[in-house]
């Protein structure tokens, strides 16, 4: 059997949320522990596609202890965030165990057992931190298996320039479909459609010059009642009313979303000009694929080279987790930002949830939460410790005082060393487990 590894705090994902989670321990004194799946910093960043920049404004992008660099101007590139995230990483004051995926957790009577990989590691808080887009999901269209054409999620989007010439579709106008639009409308594909079931809360990256993310603050202040006519009133006047091109609105508000769903606004950069012109057009749900062909329900079909699924993530927590009754019907958690969960003590969640000013900044929330509710945690334990300590030696002290000399032991009352039970009127068998000491 593998040992055992104790720990007093294990965070499960260096990820931005991770790292940060541990810096805040680490930085008051608790120890913790980083255990990642792969086998460096940052590696889903690496992955995306080279000219990604990112929708967050560069002040709302540092991480708690070292801000966002400067050099990329008001959004960072791929490449920049990847070096960020690296620097932090080196001067974390905490173990990171990379290659290290984790397979099973179950709560045991001192907190919690992990499992993974490399060993079986016991701590009394955990931290998932491993993040909403752990496992990019492509719907399981009928004919899937048959389709001649390239399907990629968004998620594995590469250079975008490879689509020139191209026939392609995007499925889904969210926030990563919407970001793909934006950079094939910079390139030279033959066509480009858009299959979308209710389209997203859209906003221009800037108004009048000025980046609409660097209000998010404020934004975050009012209630939704105020910001969500307020973006449909935002997209109706600087983008105009895209009904007339085919792209509906979603029934409810972008920050009812946002807030309660998760589903972040989508940022044009060139998507609506290249739709309003005609390049992009917009198309029904997909049915089926048959061969090079795909079949929409409205009973048309498209001949397509490329399909790009920008059709969301999965946790991919239900089979660590799912037993204990901590997600919502989405596989997310309950209490997605480090709130305590006053059913599962010492369980912890950071990166799940999205907020206006976007994941840096609530990673660094997250962090100081569970930083603070362990440190609370651990200090009350210690204390229960200490006092339970002296309640012992106070029991054990009373007990001496009250036994007598008997006739047969004529030493003196200072001098005689007694043999006293801690158990007394217990068992036999616990009665023999005497302690000998000295009586005042």
């Amino acid at each position: 059997m593998s040992p055992i590894h104790a720990e007093r705090v294990l965070a499960i994902g260096a990820g931005l949320s991770g790292l940060a989670t541990a810096r805040a321990l680490s930085g008051r004194g608790l120890a913790v522990t980083v255990l990642e799946a792969k086998d460096r910093v940052a590696e889903p960043w690496r992955a995306r596609h080279p000219a990604l920049r990112l929708n967050i404004h560069r002040k709302f992008a540092g991480l708690p202890g070292q801000p966002a660099p400067r050099a990329d101007g008001i959004y960072l590139k791929r490449d920049t965030v990847v070096r960020h995230l690296e620097r932090y990483a080196a001067q974390l004051d905490a173990p990171i165990h990379f290659g290290t995926e984790v397979t099973e957790i179950v709560r045991v009577a001192d907190g919690w057992q992990v499992t993974a990989t490399t060993g079986v590691y016991r701590a009394a808080h955990i931290v998932i931190a491993t993040g909403r887009e752990s496992l990019p999901h492509i719907p399981d269209w009928p004919g899937r298996k048959t389709f001649e054409g390239e399907l990629l999620h968004v998620g594995d989007l590469g250079d975008v320039s490879r689509f020139d010439g191209k026939r392609v579709l995007v499925v889904g106008a969210g926030n990563s479909g919407t970001d793909a639009l934006n950079h094939l409308a910079a390139h030279r594909p033959k066509a480009v459609m858009v299959s979308v079931r209710n389209g997203p809360a859209i906003v221009p990256r800037s108004i009048f010059g000025y980046p609409i993310h660097g209000l998010a603050r404020l934004f975050a202040a009012l209630p939704v009642k105020v910001t969500d006519p307020a973006f449909k009133l935002t997209e109706r006047l600087l983008l105009g009313d895209l009904r007339r091109h085919g792209l509906t609105s979603h029934p409810e508000g972008g920050s009812t979303r946002l807030l309660r769903d998760g589903v972040t606004f989508a940022i044009d950069d060139g998507f609506v000009a290249a739709l309003k012109s005609g390049r992009f057009r917009i198309v029904p749900q997909i049915e089926r694929l048959d061969g090079s062909r795909v079949v929409l329900n409205d009973g048309t079909s498209r001949e397509v080279d490329v399909i790009i699924a920008a059709t969301g993530y999965r946790t991919r927590l239900e089979p660590l987790l799912g037993h204990l009754g901590v997600l919502d019907e989405n596989g997310r958690p309950i209490h997605a930002m480090g709130e305590r969960d006053p059913d599962n003590p010492g369980l912890w969640f950071t990166g799940f949830k999205p907020i206006f000013t976007g994941f840096f900044d609530a990673s660094g929330i997250a962090a100081k939460r569970i930083a603070s509710g362990i440190e609370v945690d651990v200090a009350e334990a210690s204390a229960r410790r200490d006092n339970g300590g002296a309640r012992a030696r106070l029991v054990g002290r009373s007990s001496m005082r009250m036994r007598r000399p008997t006739a047969k032991d004529r030493r003196s009352p200072v001098a005689r060393r007694i043999t006293t039970n801690p158990h007394a009127g217990g068992s036999p068998a616990r009665a023999s487990k005497s302690r000998t000491e000295w009586m005042d």
